[in-house]
């Protein structure tokens, strides 16, 4: 675990509108937790750069809210559920954390999601993507804030179902994730006249995709549906190349990255789908931002990582304007609060704390077409969040306030 103390003041931060009382913010500092896969399948979604994009917004605020220090807490929870729930329990108890921030995979947000509701404390979870963060598992003090795999799967699937796609065979990540990415995009198909012929589930983190392309094969299928991310995804891109599988099935991406582009080329995934909440190149303030962000870590930023910068920026800013970190205040001011910045677009956070915003379809850019480094995609559509996400009926949540 690593503390850091960003001590500096800018003057906005002195003359802000709201004065953080002396008893609103407590044990004299406002500290934030962020635990991710920091050495793993998804470090570079997420990891390292993650941190970065977290203490610029640190930064950004200042380094402190009203003279009281903003302090960053670090973790790898090694893509562990107990891990992650006993870290989270830990900085709870023992060093006062006030929010969580929670980074990839579903199952360890999950877990810390229990834990961190028992003591009232936030979680906003940028990079895991289950529905069930905010259905069967939500808490009134959760906000699944970047994406989620309806999200992400609804935009790929009925793009490629509009090409003509319509029989699927899956490879799916065997957890929480995995699962929920598969059964978003098996609906979309099976709903709009086309059919699911089998799936496979992979365990995480896995060397050796051939024997699951030889069963994609025989499917008879001719879409590839990949219901995984990170370095998963590009090993399953890799097999399909190897054993010839894009000769027959046109890849399907439910999860891709920019980092999966960039290790894996344009010429191997030109073409594909993919739906973000966001992108580097999108716009001049996302430009601004990302090569600011490329100075010191030297990649574009992920998506996960622009979403944690995001939630951590809109974080410090509902502490300021409510004068407290306390997490019922803060879930209130989330839940009531319309958020349009940088990252979020039409963003507004529902009951089951699900933040619902705009997400958009992208296709990568052939190599021809690339203008300059990390410049891999086209912006097909925007998707308004309502579309996106679905109807909130589709959650089984029960709670109604925080």
């Amino acid at each position: 675990m690593k503390i850091v103390t960003l001590p500096f003041v800018l003057a906005s931060s002195i003359l802000c509108t709201t004065v953080a009382q002396a008893n609103g913010i407590s044990n004299d500092a406002i500290r934030i937790g962020f635990i991710t896969d920091m050495s793993g399948v998804y470090a570079d979604t997420d990891g390292p750069g993650g941190v970065l994009a977290i203490k610029m917004a640190i930064e950004e605020a200042g380094g402190n809210i009203n003279g009281k220090p903003i302090e960053l807490l670090t973790a790898d929870h090694q893509n562990r559920a107990d891990i992650a729930a006993s870290k989270a329990r830990e900085w709870i108890d023992q060093n006062k954390v006030d929010v969580i921030i929670g980074g990839t995979n579903s199952a360890t947000t999950i877990a810390m999601m229990g834990v961190a509701a028992e003591k009232k404390v936030p979680v906003i979870s940028v990079g895991a993507g289950a529905t069930s963060i905010t259905s069967e598992h939500c808490t009134p003090y959760t906000i699944h804030y970047a994406y989620n795999t309806q999200a992400t799967a609804y935009g790929v699937s009925s793009a490629v179902l509009k090409q003509g796609g319509k029989d699927w065979f899956f490879i799916t990540s065997d957890y929480a994730f995995g699962h929920a990415l598969q059964k978003t995009a098996s609906d979309v198909v099976n709903t709009s006249g086309g059919k699911s012929m089998g799936n496979v589930l992979v365990p995480l983190n896995t060397a050796d995709f051939s024997s699951y392309m030889l069963q994609a094969q025989t499917s008879g299928a001719k879409i590839l549906g990949l219901a995984n991310a990170g370095n998963d995804f590009i090993g399953s891109i890799k097999a399909a190349h190897d054993f010839g599988v894009t000769s027959s099935m046109r890849i399907a991406g439910l999860q891709v990255y920019i980092s999966d582009v960039h290790a894996l080329g344009l010429d191997a995934t030109q073409g594909m789908y993919r739906t973000s909440p966001w992108y580097w190149n999108q716009d001049d303030a996302s430009r601004t931002w990302s090569k600011k962000f490329y100075e010191k870590q030297k990649t574009m930023p992920t998506f996960n990582q622009a979403g944690n910068y995001s939630a951590v920026s809109n974080y410090l800013k509902a502490v300021n304007q409510t004068g407290t970190d306390d997490g019922a205040t803060i879930m209130g001011w989330f839940k009531s609060t319309p958020i349009s910045d940088m990252y979020i677009k039409n963003g507004k956070v529902r009951e089951n704390g699900l933040m619902v915003h705009d997400m958009f379809l992208h296709e990568v850019k052939t190599p021809a077409d690339s203008k300059e480094p990390w410049d891999y995609f086209n912006i097909i559509s925007t998707i308004p969040g309502e579309e996106a996400f679905g109807p909130e009926s589709m959650s089984t949540c029960k709670l109604k306030s925080a």
